[in-house]
């Protein structure tokens, strides 16, 4: 089933599509191309925000002398090179604290569970990206943002309990 169609999916039902995903063994090669393209859209979901404060639009927190493309290559680095470190230690974490609480999954339904969850969002990081970048920082980012931190905590947490409940 092609990805986009579970990533709908997902929005309905993550438990299902985390099921289904974990039964198809364990494809390690999978789990990372779910990270890598989850933070390749994260970092594309950065330009119009980007854009926006190399045109002065908006108060930049950049130091003066880093133009458009030095913004770019620092926001690639740590969405394409830190990023991918980060949610593999988050899932760690999580997967510690499942074992803690009495959850029986593996580090790999861990890891999936977050990684998936970061794919089945992405949208969420565009339309924010999109909303930094036309309407700048207000109460729209603030709303879009709290929705998409909600779903995703939503998503990722019935993904985990999916994960963490299979031997």
């Amino acid at each position: 089933m092609p990805v986009t169609n579970d990533i709908m999916r997902t929005w309905r039902r993550p438990r299902m599509v985390i099921r289904d995903l974990l039964e198809q063994g364990r494809r390690e090669d999978r789990a990372i191309v779910y990270l890598m393209v989850s933070c390749f859209l994260i970092f594309v979901a950065q330009w119009p925000r980007l854009r926006r404060i190399a045109e002065g639009y908006e108060v930049s927190p950049w130091p003066a002398e880093i133009n458009f493309e030095g913004m770019m290559t620092y926001t690639f680095f740590t969405a394409v090179i830190v990023l991918p470190l980060l949610m593999y230690g988050i899932a760690a974490l999580s997967h510690v604290v499942a074992k803690i609480i009495g959850g029986k999954g593996s580090w790999y339904g861990a890891r999936l569970a977050l990684f998936w969850t970061l794919l089945a969002t992405s949208p969420l990081f565009l339309l924010y990206g999109l909303v930094r970048g036309l309407i700048g920082a207000g109460s729209q980012a603030v709303l879009v943002g709290g929705i998409g931190g909600v779903v995703f905590l939503f998503i990722w947490i019935q993904s985990l309990r999916e994960a963490e409940s299979r031997p």
